[in-house]
């Protein structure tokens, strides 16, 4: 098998892509996305990024949505960018809470990011496809610290966005620090990403 490497544009759902309503959305109705967003991405894919969304999804632990709403839910996300050609290629969720032990959930306990599980899944199952991820041209985008340290820890540049939770003090206090922060994700892209890719 012949293989080809690949840049990935990584991406937190939740405060990144659409906007985070304060509590877990369960259903198609509760989203809605960012201002732009979709064009961001579809900007990026023509640039050459495949798209992996990395979503933690603590939810379905907590009992308050079900895999199948959750899987729904980001179908249907997957048909609000395909409006844009913005598609992602690849989306992983990780249902596991630490305070909500879990028999079935338990074992993704190295998926829940800051942890990598699940960058580190997407980079196997595109190897398996014969794609080796280029991690220093990957971005790792998110609203929140444990995004931008999540891609730090997977080799990828990191980039917080000021939408949803936007941490940018936090980041600051613990010193986890992105290579940029952007107003949002159609500017992180712009501004950024494309800038410097």
């Amino acid at each position: 098998m012949t293989l080809h490497t690949i840049k990935v544009l990584f991406l937190d759902r939740d405060g990144t892509i659409n906007q985070d309503t304060g509590s877990y959305i369960s259903t198609k109705e509760q989203l809605v996305l960012i201002d732009r967003a979709d064009e961001a991405i579809a900007l990026a894919k023509r640039a050459g990024f495949r798209i992996v969304i990395i979503t933690n999804q603590a939810g379905i632990a907590r009992g308050i949505a079900t895999v199948e709403q959750v899987e729904e839910v980001n179908r249907y996300l997957n048909l609000l960018l395909s409006a844009k050609n913005a598609s992602f290629d690849r989306c992983y969720y990780c249902p596991y809470h630490p305070e909500y032990p879990h028999p079935d959930y338990d074992r993704f306990m190295d998926c829940r990011k800051p942890a990598t599980g699940m960058v580190e899944q997407a980079i196997g199952d595109f190897l398996a496809e014969g794609l080796v991820v280029d991690r220093s041209a990957s971005f790792f985008v998110g609203d929140k610290t444990l995004d931008v340290e999540c891609g730090m820890r997977a080799g990828m540049r990191s980039v917080l966005v000021r939408t949803g939770h936007n941490e940018e003090k936090l980041c600051i206090e613990r010193n986890i620090i992105p290579e940029f922060v952007a107003d949002d994700l159609y500017k992180a892209v712009t501004e950024y990403i494309l800038a410097v890719a």
